[in-house]
């Protein structure tokens, strides 16, 4: 029997000498051979990686690594960029476990070897995957299987992106008159994604609608979208819809209006979440907080007008734009310490925190309090972190902590399970740190994700080192609340 563990110090082995070898002495023809070869042998590395991800899944080893969910564990140990993205591949293309306990044979058995033999990659693979989940579910297993071998061939010579033209093709061909597309397709297909913010702090929001979500949206467009309407650049432009306007009104800001429709789509949905969000729409709280936008500052970004603000969702802001919000509202300032006069020890005289004492948690963590969870604070529960509730803990501002839930239910006593302690010196001084209970006592690691101003800080004054804060203030104004970074 081959050694797993052998064999994979072979290849590490392998790459050390390769890392020091020179194509000098070769011609163009096997230089450019050896750069195929090296991408056929990525790809093979990327189907046997799937293998060893369904072996992590099917045993529960990602708990031996110190992860709570496979999901951490392809994040933060396999430092996975789209764990979600590669967990549909390994799905697709390894065999997985019937609930009876049987091996079923993978979905897609002909993309499946073509990667294992190293002709295609993991972006043809998505876009086969791509393809396949738009086949109606009413077609026929054997119509099905006949498209994903068409497709694993197809993608031996071609591009994702030709792939995902031929695909139309086909599903054409299985579906020409689209009589077998039903309700659970487009229930199976619809989705909203809202990707990362980038360097301009701008996110890309993708969408495949359904019908009658479609036509609603035609509506509030019409209407909210029209020439003149919600325009950010020009104070006299009709906010909401155009119902109550004065015709010559709309035609005077419309003949001012340069905008081009996507911009004018784009500040009418902004205009519909601002009126969601501060018409009572969201109701009075979520997870303890105000349905608002709430954001992190410290005095000095307040004062000087710069830097980036994080709110309680996760999102990045230029004060730029914090410093606008503050501009159109009444605003109240006080020392945060004060926290509106609000007690923030309850003892044992109740187990859920209080509004300002997640406040006041989120000026202190930003997010979920388990190192390198990027979990942002507004989908956190409260952690009794110094001792849990059953065991007689209290709900004092000073023994809290944020934890997301998969990482709140992953403290307790097992050995792969989880502990908090406050950490006593240091940077992190005051916060909770967590550490695995088969861990030395010593090992306690805070989160660094949500305050990465501070590490930036740390690194220009390393004297400092962020033991000391800076003078805080808790400003609050109709749909929006500033609360101070510790």
């Amino acid at each position: 029997m081959n050694d797993l563990l052998a064999n994979y110090a072979a290849i590490e082995h392998v790459l050390d000498q390769m890392d020091d070898a020179s194509s000098d002495a070769y011609d163009e023809k096997t230089v450019a051979e050896v750069a195929i070869r090296h991408e056929r042998i990525i790809r093979r590395m990327e189907s046997a990686g799937n293998r060893r991800i369904l072996e992590v899944s099917d045993r529960d080893a990602h708990r031996a690594a110190g992860c709570v969910t496979l999901t951490e564990f392809l994040q933060t140990k396999l430092r996975i960029t789209q764990p979600k993205k590669r967990l549909k591949e390994v799905q697709a293309l390894e065999p997985m476990h019937a609930m009876t306990g049987e091996k079923l044979p993978p979905v897609c058995p002909n993309t499946a070897r073509e990667l294992a033999a190293g002709s295609i990659g993991p972006d043809h693979v998505h876009a086969v995957l791509d393809v396949m989940a738009k086949i109606p579910t009413a077609v026929e297993p054997e119509r099905r299987a006949f498209a994903e071998e068409t497709l694993a061939e197809f993608a031996t010579t071609l591009t994702p992106k030709e792939i995902a033209a031929a695909g139309v093709r086909i599903l054409a061909h299985l579906d020409p008159d689209g009589s077998l597309t039903d309700d659970r397709d487009r229930a199976r297909n619809r989705k909203l994604s809202l990707g990362c913010q980038d360097s301009q702090l701008m996110s890309q929001l993708t969408a495949t609608l359904d019908p009658i979500t479609r036509a609603l949206f035609d509506v509030v467009l019409a209407k909210w979208a029209a020439p003149g309407m919600n325009n950010p650049d020009d104070e006299q432009s009709p906010k909401g819809d155009h119902t109550d306007v004065a015709p010559e009104l709309l035609r005077e800001a419309a003949d001012r209006d340069c905008r081009s429709q996507s911009q004018r789509n784009h500040d009418a949905l902004k205009a519909l979440l601002d009126a969601a969000v501060n018409g009572g729409l969201l109701g009075g709280s979520h997870r303890g907080l105000p349905p608002q936008i709430i954001v992190s500052i410290t005095d000095a970004q307040l004062r000087e007008h710069s830097g980036i603000a994080r709110a309680a969702t996760g999102t990045d802001l230029p004060i730029s734009e914090v410093v606008k919000l503050a501009a159109t509202a009444q605003t109240h300032l006080a020392v945060f310490s004060d926290v509106a006069g609000e007690p923030l020890f309850f003892g044992r005289g109740r187990r859920l925190a209080s509004q300002a004492q997640r406040l006041m948690a989120f000026a202190k963590y930003g997010g979920c309090s388990k190192d390198d969870c990027p979990v942002p604070f507004a989908h956190t529960e409260m952690h009794h972190a110094e001792n849990d509730w059953a065991d007689g803990g209290v709900t004092d501002s000073t023994d809290l902590a944020p934890a997301c839930g998969p990482h709140n239910r992953a403290v307790g006593s097992e050995p792969h399970q989880w502990v908090t302690k406050k950490i006593a010196d240091g940077p992190d001084k005051g916060r909770y740190g967590w550490r695995r209970n088969a861990d030395p006592p010593d090992r306690l690691r805070a989160n660094q994700l949500h305050r990465i101003d501070e590490l930036l800080e740390r690194f220009r004054n390393p004297s400092d080192a962020g033991l000391t804060a800076s003078r805080a203030f808790d400003i609050t104004w109709p749909g929006v609340e500033l609360y101070p970074a510790a």
